[in-house]
């Protein structure tokens, strides 16, 4: 017989306090500021031409409140879990963006020479796309988890994602600016692992009443749809690089979103027998052409390749929420609360094969010479050859790459797809097995889905409180 340890003091206020101290001891050994924020730097420079801070600060705000606002209210659908939604969301995304900090600075910006991680606005952002993924398998497991479990969940998935992260950009060099192979893919499939193996038969199909959404729950969740829509094309292009490549990614992101809401509503409609919209895929599948679009982009796939890539992300993901959701549940055992396998999973993987067949068509003819910026593995090794003196003559930016052929980095560009799958899964299994013990906090069948087992909750029609005072087995929870 199952036991459920759902009481959180002291177990949530001992583990949070000594993993934010474990952040404060690692922080004061290895971050500091990089140059551009570095006061006894003499390079230093606050012009608007010269310092990060003015590229890249508008953009990490937009990317912030993706993160804080965006995916927090985007999960407050369900009917009785507003405030784990919204409030776990702030927990993890607070501490995973510090330890995010770490992993990346180790794995990407470590100065051996200082043994010093040096963090600017990028790092910054970065660290928020860690978080993103995070977000994304949090959005799996909603309402089945405790704030513990969560918390563990971030520390353990943070490491498989840098891993993964370090294979695509700093091995294989593969492009990626808005993430659809190492952030939705991999966040999407991680989370759907976690919930496999953390799969409860009495939380099966649509059994349990409180999962579910009232009018005002539904609202809700579409201001988290709306800022995310919005804010998206700074999330695709806030990495990319300066000027054209960076204009081009808003620009792409921008059409494959009114794409994809488009379809969204089409095949909503269409899948209804009185034509009658679902809110769910309009709070969802309407986002799928920002996370379809972000491998490719930065890259010259014009307005309507990006079009066509957010129609076809639009009708993908609805059909998953119509069709193939309730197959995933009942054949495979893989409970997805919020449908991230239809918002982030199907269209990461759409999102990075269209950026492999970008990038094995790409050409001087497309690009200019502008290809070996958005390309840098296609510029020669050899510093010798016709090609490498044609580029320096024409940019003192170009650096020795790795020689390849357009068509050998779309190769590299799907075997990533290939990758992030595997690191997810395995991850995500490792991870929940991990997870599975009662004792993180996790609460009964009965009781998931509803706010009053982790906060005290305002009395109002609907909610009765949850008593948590120690441990209590799953067969007398209707006592408590």
């Amino acid at each position: 017989m199952a036991i459920y340890h759902t009481k959180m003091n002291p177990k949530l206020p001992v583990v949070a306090l000594v993993l934010e101290v474990v952040m404060l001891i690692l922080f004061g050994i290895f971050v500091r500021y990089d140059h551009d924020a570095d006061a006894k730097d003499h390079h230093n420079n606050t012009k608007a031409q010269k310092n990060e801070f003015y590229f890249r600060y508008a953009s990490f705000q937009d990317v912030h409140v993706m993160i804080f606002i965006g995916f927090g209210f985007l999960m407050t659908f369900l009917k009785r879990y507003s405030f784990s939604s919204v409030g776990f969301n702030f927990l993890i995304a607070a501490f995973g963006l510090q330890w995010a900090v770490l992993l990346q600075g180790w794995l990407h910006h470590f100065d051996s020479s200082t043994m010093k991680i040096h963090i600017g606005m990028e790092g910054m952002i970065n660290a928020d796309f860690c978080t993103a993924a995070v977000l994304i398998s949090f959005g799996a497991v909603l309402g089945k988890t405790s704030p513990l479990q969560l918390l563990v969940m971030t520390v353990l998935e943070e490491v498989f994602f840098a891993l993964n992260e370090h294979i695509a950009i700093g091995i294989l060099q593969v492009n990626d600016a808005g993430g659809s192979m190492v952030i939705h893919l991999f966040g999407a499939y991680f989370g759907l692992a976690v919930s496999r193996v953390m799969f409860r038969d009495g939380l099966h199909g649509e059994t349990h009443e409180k999962e579910g959404s009232v009018y005002h729950s539904d609202v809700f969740a579409m201001i988290g749809t709306i800022f995310l829509w919005m804010f998206w094309p700074s999330f695709n292009s806030a990495i990319a690089g300066h000027g054209d490549d960076q204009m081009r990614a808003a620009m792409n992101t921008y059409f494959s979103l009114a794409a994809s809401l488009v379809a969204t509503f089409a095949i909503s409609s269409l899948t209804s027998r009185e034509g009658k919209l679902d809110m769910v895929h309009i709070q969802n599948a309407s986002l799928a052409g920002g996370v379809a679009v972000g491998t490719c982009a930065d890259m010259m796939i014009n307005p309507y390749g990006a079009i066509m890539i957010g129609f076809c992300s639009g009708i993908v993901s609805t059909l998953g929420f119509k069709y193939l959701a309730p197959l995933l549940e009942s054949k495979l055992k893989v409970h997805d609360t919020c449908g991230v396998h239809n918002l982030h999973g199907m269209p990461g993987i759409l999102g990075g094969l269209s950026g492999a067949i970008a990038a094995a068509f790409a050409s001087e003819e497309v690009y200019g010479l502008s290809l070996y910026l958005t390309f840098p593995t296609l510029v020669p090794e050899d510093k010798n050859t016709p090609l490498f003196k044609r580029l320096h003559e024409w940019s003192d930016e170009i650096e020795p790459g790795k020689g390849r052929s357009p068509m050998v980095q779309g190769g590299f560009q799907a075997l990533q797809v290939l990758i992030s799958l595997v690191m997810a899964i395995g991850g995500g299994m490792i991870t929940g097995f991990f997870l599975k013990h009662t004792w993180w906090g996790q609460a009964s069948d009965v009781d998931c889905f509803e706010d009053s087992m982790y906060w005290e909750v305002p009395e109002a029609e609907g909610f009765t409180e949850v008593k948590t005072d120690g441990e209590h087995p799953l067969d007398t929870q209707d006592e408590l």
